[in-house]
């Protein structure tokens, strides 16, 4: 259903009403609820399956998928009746993006009065609830030293779309912002809150979630980019040619080369997800050598799969240029991810650092 709705989605900046409904009804944004919530509380090897095949078929849609189900993992940080409220909906996504600086969260009775933007909230166009962390200020304008999320229904926010960009256009990572906006105490949880539930899955802080979420869609897309180009070498001639390029040894190398990379960087990620899946199972705890192995695999993941794409765009000749050809949106959506937070080429500083026996420093 995703996939042949891709140029829709890419064109309408958002999952279509009919192609996100069904998603939601499925429940696929309930893959990582606690059973106690009514979700499928999946194990993390099996949810990244998912999101594997939903980022071969569309990257937005992916994107979505991981984020969307990512945040639901905190469900487990607030109260049980507060859970209760927003997650017994079985249509609630919660979606979230990182506050930009300015926004703040003061202190008065019952609860917090918060003012700012938030941006990048990816899938918000099928949202019901927003999730905004901020600074916390006391009510003389001290800083109180903690960083909150506080949960607010998508009602309650105005909605900014500034969201006109190349690569995972589908997203509708728009903007969201308030002023003053009183939320009641029991509706924020602080980053380091404990789970209330025992199960494996919620003691993967979500940094490493996302990070081998976004990475496992960046190899979706990688791989439906690569598909795309074989299949065009053994149809396409260039011009002044007689045969296929599939015959070029030109080619035949850079396809070569185009597998290897991907099938490496796939193989890295998988053995860190699994190893860190095996870890929290047995010992139900994540230690930093498994948290940077997992941010340096899926670091790696996202930069090889952009590279990956390039190749399989160089390929593909002047035919890469038309945006009727599916590898113009897979290097569109590549690049997008590559540029974002879990790509940055300052994780493999953080890894560096660990490994030379010094304190790693960055997100992890």
């Amino acid at each position: 259903m995703v996939a042949p709705a891709a140029d829709r989605i890419n064109g309408e900046r958002r999952i279509p009403e009919d192609v996100v409904n069904p998603i939601i009804e499925a429940g696929f944004f309930r893959l990582l609820l606690p059973h106690s919530l009514g979700g499928s509380e999946l194990a993390h090897p099996d949810f990244l399956k998912i999101v594997r095949i939903f980022g071969e078929a569309d990257a937005s849609v992916g994107w979505c998928i991981n984020q969307n189900n990512v945040f639901s993992t905190n469900s487990v940080r607030v109260s049980e009746s507060v859970a209760e409220e927003i997650w017994s909906n079985p249509r609630t996504v919660v979606t979230n993006g990182p506050p930009r600086p300015g926004t703040r969260a003061v202190i008065g009775e019952g609860g917090y009065r918060l003012s700012g933007r938030w941006d990048f909230s990816s899938g918000i166009s099928h949202a019901s609830w927003v999730a905004a962390l901020a600074p916390v200020h006391n009510s003389d304008g001290s800083d109180a030293e903690e960083m909150r999320t506080f949960l607010i229904p998508k009602s309650d926010v105005y909605v900014v779309d500034e969201w006109h960009v190349g690569g995972l256009r589908g997203t509708a990572s728009l903007s969201f912002t308030m002023e003053d906006h009183f939320v009641p105490k029991e509706r924020s949880y602080g980053l380091n809150e404990p789970s209330r539930e025992p199960g494996s899955l919620y003691v993967i802080h979500t940094t490493p979630m996302f990070a081998s979420g976004f990475a496992t869609v960046a190899l979706g897309v990688a791989r439906s980019g690569l598909d795309a180009a074989i299949d065009l070498t053994k149809s396409k001639v260039q011009h002044g040619g007689t045969n296929t390029i599939s015959a070029d040894t030109t080619t035949q190398r850079m396809i070569g080369e185009a597998e290897a990379s991907w099938n490496s960087a796939r193989a890295f990620l998988n053995e860190a997800t699994s190893e860190m899946w095996q870890t929290v199972v047995e010992r139900h705890e994540l230690p930093t050598a498994q948290r940077i192995k997992v941010r340096l695999a899926g670091t790696h993941a996202i930069r090889t799969s952009a590279d990956v794409v390039n190749s399989a765009y160089t390929i593909c000749g002047s035919n890469s240029i038309f945006e009727s050809n599916k590898i113009q949106h897979c290097f569109r959506d590549a690049h997008a991810i590559r540029q974002q937070i879990q790509g940055r080429p300052t994780h493999y500083d953080t890894a560096g650092q660990f490994y030379l026996g010094l304190e790693p420093k960055g997100i992890f």
